[in-house]
């Protein structure tokens, strides 16, 4: 065992001393040393209940023959970083996670671990963890919240944000506003759509790297806890198997993620984590995959913010294991999983419960999937769109650009009422380099759709957005502005094509205008001078590749 470093030999006698000081027996050193890694924080939603599900793991652990040591790393909240200085932090934190958990496991030697996580950048960062480690490895994501209810409607965190441009508009008063915040959300757990965190959950489960079920089960269920406690036995099982993420996270693994991601209609942020956890594990990913797998595999579900289902009726139509099931022609059945079984084996049992929330591939929501890598004069590298938060007639959209360099200069003029029908709002200088840290803008986007102007406005960026994010929203622009891509040249009533149906974002500008207003641009002095984020703005790669550090 990897553990046999610190505790075996005469010269370990020292080692063996201090792990005597925290309750480690003679019987113990004879067993795998398993990590059990929280990412418990008591101000994030999606993550403050977690140290019961630790101590099921532990206990599961403990039942499997493992001696479990908990330790935790960081979790930021994207809900209450948003809109303000602190998102420049959260797209970074994810190196942090999958960096501090190497240096303990290494430190450590740990044989095997489980990975307990929940929210938007924790889980890709544990998965990039996993991948860079390769040991035993499982991972138990904690589950959606439950819906709140606003006059016989359900809501959730997106209703709140929505609603402050409801609130501008005259649509509703400060008292609606106040008695909807007291009910959005009501339990602990990830937000209840298909935001950020209930896709990478989806995912890590497309994966092979959770067990059946997990994704979907929410936090406040029983049955979380039970998968928490099996988890911990299981991982021990690996340890004797030698099953490791290298084996699990394949080509093929990655391409099952991708195929459910896109029948799902999840959050455009996978698009930078996949390729991110999948160059920790040696595989390329490359964007283009999106688009094609997306052009082949139909969207099955209408889960919110993609239309009025949430993730409790997912749960109750089957979760994740029902729309394998349903997309089982398409997948690579042979890819292995956490529980030693390959696809097939754990989905034979599966079956969808309601076909009104996981639709038949024979009689899907819409022929092709839920994102989009769109390419032309404005992204040369690429830039990437949720489709299925898209209504038809704005799949492809003309209109004059209104330019802001940051997302607060945009937030004024729509909030202020200088947005109108047809224009087309440009947010630069907020992509991984120039933000720094690549800002979701779910406030700017919710604000357009609460005050009635998604089916009549534009949003393209550098930055990102939010998996809560609707209409027709284009982020990941790529080269950004920072690095003097297209988007940089941009100026006022400039005008912009987006076309989803051919797959480009261009402006009406010639090459050589283009160039000649690049050649006459000046690079910003960045926005932060010191601290970590200087740091990462110097060593981060661009969206299209995972916004990944450089070595």
């Amino acid at each position: 065992m990897r553990s046999d470093v610190v505790k075996k030999g005469i010269d370990r006698a020292p080692h063996r001393a201090l792990l005597k000081s925290v309750g480690v027996s003679n019987e113990d050193l004879e067993k795998p040393f398993i990590a059990v890694v929280s990412s418990y924080v008591e101000i994030l939603p999606g993550h403050v209940g977690m140290r019961e599900l630790a101590e099921e793991v532990k206990q599961g652990v403990r039942e499997g023959g493992g001696v479990p040591f908990e330790f935790n790393t960081i979790g930021i909240c994207d809900g209450i970083a948003m809109g303000h200085v602190g998102m420049k932090y959260s797209l970074p934190s994810r190196e942090v996670i999958a960096d501090s958990i190497e240096l303990m496991v290494q430190a450590h030697q740990f044989d095997g671990m489980v990975l307990l996580t929940n929210c938007d950048k924790i889980t890709p960062g544990m998965l990039m963890a996993a991948a860079r480690l390769d040991i035993p490895t499982i991972v138990v994501t904690a589950g959606p919240m439950l819906s709140g209810y606003f006059r016989g409607k359900r809501v959730g965190v997106i209703s709140m944000f929505e609603a402050v441009g409801e609130l501008k508009a005259g649509k509703i008063t400060e008292e609606d506003l106040k008695e909807l915040e007291e009910v959005a959300c009501p339990t602990w757990g990830s937000c209840n759509g298909l935001f950020t965190a209930n896709t990478m959950a989806c995912l890590t489960e497309a994966l092979g790297m959770s067990p059946p079920g997990c994704a979907t089960i929410h936090a406040v269920d029983a049955r979380k806890r039970r998968i928490a406690r099996c988890a911990g036995r299981r991982v021990v099982e690996m340890v004797h198997e030698g099953l490791t993420p290298s084996k699990i996270m394949t080509r093929e693994a990655f391409e099952n993620a991708v195929m459910v991601d896109v029948a799902l209609g999840g959050s455009t942020n996978t698009v930078l984590h996949l390729p991110a956890i999948a160059a920790e594990a040696g595989v390329e990913l490359e964007i283009e995959m999106f688009d094609e797998l997306s052009r082949k595999v139909p969207q099955i579900t209408t889960i919110l913010p993609n239309g009025p289902h949430t993730m409790e009726d997912l749960d109750r139509a089957g979760g994740i294991p029902a729309v394998m099931r349903e997309l089982s022609p398409l997948l690579h059945l042979d890819a292995l999983t956490v529980t030693g079984y390959n696809v097939a084996r754990n989905i034979a049992s599966a079956r969808v419960l309601d076909r009104e929330v996981i639709r038949s591939i024979r009689n899907p929501v819409t022929k092709e999937g839920g994102i989009a890598i769109l390419k032309g004069t404005l992204a040369p590298r690429g830039a990437v769109v949720k489709v299925a938060a898209v209504s038809p007639e704005m799949r492809y959209h003309e209109g004059p650009a209104r330019v802001f360099d940051s997302e607060e200069e945009a937030m004024k003029a729509i909030l202020g009422g200088r947005i109108q029908p047809g224009d087309v709002v440009v947010i630069r200088y907020e992509g991984p380099r120039g933000g720094p840290g690549m800002r979701e803008m779910l406030g700017p986007t919710a604000a357009i759709v609460g005050m009635g102007l998604s089916e009549s406005v534009a949003l393209i960026t550098d930055g990102r957005f939010s998996g809560g994010t609707r209409g027709p929203c284009v982020g990941h622009v790529s080269p950004e502005a920072a690095e003097g891509g297209p988007i940089a040249a941009l100026r006022n009533g400039d005008v912009i094509v987006i076309d989803i149906l051919n797959r480009r974002l261009d402006v009406v500008l010639s090459e050589e205008e283009i160039a000649e207003r690049l050649r006459e641009w000046t690079p910003p002095e960045p926005k932060v001078p010191r601290g970590y984020l200087a740091r990462y703005a110097k060593m981060v790669s661009g969206s299209d590749r995972g916004a990944i550090l450089k070595a």
